[in-house]
C-alpha cells in the first residue's frame, strides 16, 4: 500500500502517519511544499526510532506526483466523498491520498476524478478528523480487506 500526504502542515501528524506506514509496511510520499523541515524534532518525537525503517519519497509537488498514478488504482479521502471508505475493495498496490489539514485535498482534483472520492463518515456539524486518525482508518480498513499482507 502507499500513503501519500499532500502538502502536509502538522509535524506531528506526519510523525505519526510515518509510524502507521512503518508498522503496516505501508511506502509514505510526502508532497511539497511541507508545512515544516523533515528535521523538526517534534516530526521525530512522534515516529520514534522508527524513521530508519521507513520507505519514504518525496515528491516537489503535486504535478509531478500524478503522472506517477498513471495505470495505478488510487484513491482520493475527502470530505466531500460520495461513497464511503467502507464501500470499494482495495488493492494490494492502492494509493491512499490525503489532502492537508487545513484544505484537504485541491477541488480541481477531486473534480477531476469524483469516483475516487472516499469519505470517513462522521457528524454532520464537523469538518473533519485528525489527519493520522484518518490515514490510520482509511488505511487499516484496506489492510482488512487483504487479510493484513505480511502482518502478524
Amino acid at each position: 500500500m502507499h500513503v501519500v500526504l499532500v502538502e502536509p502542515e502538522i509535524p506531528p501528524n506526519t510523525g505519526n502517519i510515518s509510524r502507521t506506514c512503518v508498522v503496516t509496511g505501508t511506502v509514505l510520499h510526502l508532497i511539497e511544499p511541507l508545512g515544516f523541515s523533515l528535521d523538526e524534532r517534534h516530526l521525530k518525537r512522534a515516529g520514534l526510532d522508527y524513521w530508519e525503517h521507513l520507505q519514504l519519497h518525496i515528491h516537489p509537488n503535486l504535478q509531478s506526483f500524478l503522472p506517477l498514478l498513471e495505470g495505478k488504482s488510487f484513491w482520493l479521502l475527502t470530505t466531500k466523498g460520495k461513497k464511503k471508505y467502507t464501500d470499494v475493495q482495495y488493492q494490494a498496490n492502492d494509493y491512499l491520498i490525503f489532502g492537508k489539514e487545513t484544505a484537504g485535498l485541491p477541488a480541481w482534483l477531486l473534480a477531476k476524478y469524483p469516483e475516487r472520492c472516499l469519505r470517513i463518515p462522521m457528524g454532520k456539524d464537523f469538518r473533519s478528523l485528525n489527519l493520522s486518525n484518518s490515514v490510520a482508518i482509511v488505511l487499516y480498513e484496506a489492510l482488512r480487506q487483504l487479510n493484513f499482507p505480511n502482518l502478524v
